[in-house]
Order: structure tokens, then sequence, then C-alpha cells
């Protein structure tokens, strides 16, 4: 049983999909997903392995279903932040248990830090924090190299490049940036390109997410468990080495799990994933035993 909600605050209104019953059926508290920018669409095929539990997806503001009224274009985990409290409130029931991929992560971490009685546990998959990688500067030039081609030739330009940096292995050399513009100046303009700029992956409009520091006193202070988690196959990527730098930020290793960034994907954008064994390993992992 799936039903859909919309949640009106005062500036956006908010979808959100609850799987299952309210109350719980087992008595354990809702299982929370959420992501940015993807929305509740592609946590399908993880939550269809957790039957038994009742499940709680949602679009961010201005994403998917999600519309706002702020008058803003860009995407802040702080605002997020928010939303997702409110969420949790509207729910009724409680502190929640939640996953978190990508950009997700560093909303949950904004939630955790603000509301620090939400959340029960929260299993952090992948954070882009560029902000804690050592060559932190090289990083933020090869996003803006993403917006740039972006910019200047479409989606198809923006994401040859983004492609480019999220696969590169290693800190960003001189070596990465001549591929990069070599990727954009060969995709150039599709002749589909229909002018839009307001991609969130590929335009300026999710730096605040990627630039965000994590308040580590308050993350200490809150109960909520906190598990940093990376995939198997992001070792020394971007998100691979942003997820190791989080967890060590946090005092702890980061927890591995099964395949890529979107390991816990069933090919619904053309990047399958593991998505049995990802959901074995974080059911593992909500219930202490990794």
């Amino acid at each position: 049983m799936t039903t859909m909600h919309v949640l009106e605050t005062a500036d956006a209104d908010i979808a959100y999909d609850v799987h299952g019953p309210l109350p719980t059926a087992d008595g354990r508290p809702p299982l929370l997903m959420i992501a940015q920018p993807m929305d509740a669409s592609g946590f399908g095929a993880l939550a269809s392995h957790f039957p038994d539990r009742t499940v709680v997806t949602y679009d961010p503001r201005g994403l998917g279903r999600s519309t706002r009224r702020d008058g803003r274009v860009d995407h802040s985990p702080t605002v997020q932040a928010n939303d997702v409290h409110a969420v949790i409130e509207a729910l009724g029931a409680g502190p929640v248990e939640m996953f978190a991929s990508s950009g997700g992560v560093v909303t949950a971490l904004a939630v955790v830090a603000a509301h620090p009685d939400d959340l029960i546990t929260l299993v952090g998959h992948e954070p882009p924090l560029i902000s804690l990688l050592p060559d932190a500067a090289a990083a933020e030039r090869a996003r803006a190299g993403v917006r740039d081609a972006y910019e200047a030739n479409g989606s198809s330009a923006g994401m040859a490049v983004f492609i480019a940096m999220t696969s590169w292995r290693g800190e960003f050399t001189d070596e990465y940036f001549a591929q990069a513009a070599a990727d954009a100046v060969t995709t150039g303009r599709p002749a589909e390109d229909d002018g839009s700029r307001d991609d969130p992956l590929l335009s300026d409009r999710s730096w605040a997410v990627s630039d965000y520091r994590p308040d580590v006193d308050a993350l200490a202070a809150a109960p909520t468990r906190i598990v940093i988690a990376v995939g198997e196959e992001s070792e020394s990527t971007l998100t691979g080495r942003a997820s190791v730098a989080t967890a060590e930020l946090l005092g702890q290793q980061a927890t591995v799990f099964p395949s890529h960034h979107g390991g816990f994907l069933d090919g619904e954008f053309g990047y399958a994933g593991r998505p049995e064994a990802f959901a074995r390993k974080l059911r593992e992992v909500l219930d202490g035993d990794s």
C-alpha cells in the first residue's frame, strides 16, 4: 500500500510517499529515504527490498512533484533540512531511521545538526562534500568546468564533463583538466539542445550542497547514530574520497557497501547497481550488525 501526500509549507509544497502502514506494522520507526538531486522515483528498487518496513520517500523542493514559492532556484541543504523535518513531523511517528544518498546525505547531516531528535540512525551513502577533499580547490575547478560546458553547449556537453569528473580516479591533475576540456569540445552543442540551463546536476544551482561544511560539534552532541557509507567500486573517485573524508571528520571509517555511487539502483537511469545486495547490507547496518 502506497499513499502519496503533499505537505503545504509557507513557501513550498513537498510531495512524499508512504509505502506501508502508519503506525508501522512491525513497531519499528519509518525508514525515510532521501537524495538530491534525485527525487523519490529513484528509490523504487531499494524500497521493494524492505517489504516488512514502512518506507517513506520524498521529492526535494523544486524537484519532481515538489513545487516552491520562495522565489529561489538554488538547492540549499539547510532549507531542505527544514523540509525533511516538516515531513517527519507530519508522519507523526516519532524519530525515524534514514538512508540518504549523495546530496541527500548533506541534507541529512543538516537535519541532525538542526533537529537532533528527528533521526535515530542515519546511513549516509557517498556525500559529495568536495570542501573536505585535500584537493578541494582543484575539485571546485572541476565542478566549475561542468557548469561552464553546460552553459556553453547544453546538457550533452555538461554531462560528458560531469561523467569525466565523477569517474576520475585520484586527485584532480592537469591531465584531468586536459581530458575534461577535450570532452567538452568534442561533444559540442547537439541539435536537440532546448536552450534550458536549469539542470540541478550540471548547473551551479546545487553548489551549496557540495560546499556544505558539517557542524561536527552539533553532530557529536546529537543522539543520532551516523554511519557514512562508500561503494566498493567508488574507491579514489570524487564521491568515494569525499565519503572517506566525511567519515574521518566524524571520527569513523567509511562502511563499505556493494557496487558504486548508484548501487541501489536497478537500471532506472541506465546506471544499474546491485540493489538486492545493497539492501541486504543496508539492513545489516540499520540492525547494528555491521
